[in-house]
């Protein structure tokens, strides 16, 4: 028998982070873009339907599309990737207003709320690289700020266990089949979503009501 999985938000629950988001440090390494057009960062965290979700609410992400990374066109199959030998880990593109929200600011939400960055190629009940934690870099600016945080964080002692995140380059970016959009909206009562990645919208509206969009 296998011992169970928990989401993130049920791990803070019971202490099993060495600090809950309440202490969630901001980026200490976080520089404020020049005013200019959408930015987009590519994060990879466990199963892409609660990761998605969770970015979608965020004020300043004015889109959010579930697909992969870290390997080739020709194998960006949801069907393919899930044979864990393509390179490729379940991803989202997050396309922001960066007056509205900072990469750093993406980055304490995605190591915050949106998945465990001490799981190695897992997340939860999810097994395999292609649900690897990684953090995709387009450019020199968004690498400096993803390993400054990772070192601030362990530094910290924020986990108890160590960040088994990566940073690497992206090389391409491969939305996922039409149905897997949007997911958590369409499909609330999905026994994966309600226990897996509701906690987490519940979390987020918790710990940072600030930087959700206004309705």
């Amino acid at each position: 028998m296998t011992a169970p999985k928990f989401s993130v938000a049920f791990l803070a629950l019971f202490g099993l982070l060495a600090a809950g988001p309440l202490r969630f440090p901001d980026p200490a390494v976080d520089p404020k873009p020049a005013a200019g057009s959408a930015q987009t960062a590519v994060l990879a965290g466990g199963c892409f339907w609660g990761v998605e979700a969770v970015f979608e609410r965020l004020d300043g992400a004015s889109n959010v599309v579930s697909g992969f990374a870290g390997g080739s066109k020709w194998t960006a199959h949801y069907e393919v990737v899930s044979m864990g030998t393509t390179g490729h880990a379940e991803s989202v593109q997050i396309t922001y207003d960066p007056a509205k929200i900072s990469y750093g600011q993406l980055l304490k939400v995605f190591f915050a709320v949106a998945h465990d960055p001490t799981q190695l190629n897992r997340q939860g009940p999810d097994e395999g690289t292609q649900y690897r934690s990684a953090i995709f870099f387009a450019t020199s600016e968004q690498k400096a700020v993803a390993d400054a945080y990772i070192r601030q964080l362990t530094a910290a002692k924020v986990f108890a266990r160590p960040i088994a995140t990566k940073v690497v380059p992206l090389e391409g970016f491969y939305a996922a089949e039409e149905y897997h959009q949007h997911f958590l909206d369409r499909n609330p009562t999905h026994p994966y979503i309600v226990y897996n990645d509701l906690p987490k919208l519940e979390q987020l509206k918790k710990e940072f009501p600030e930087l959700l969009k206004k309705k």
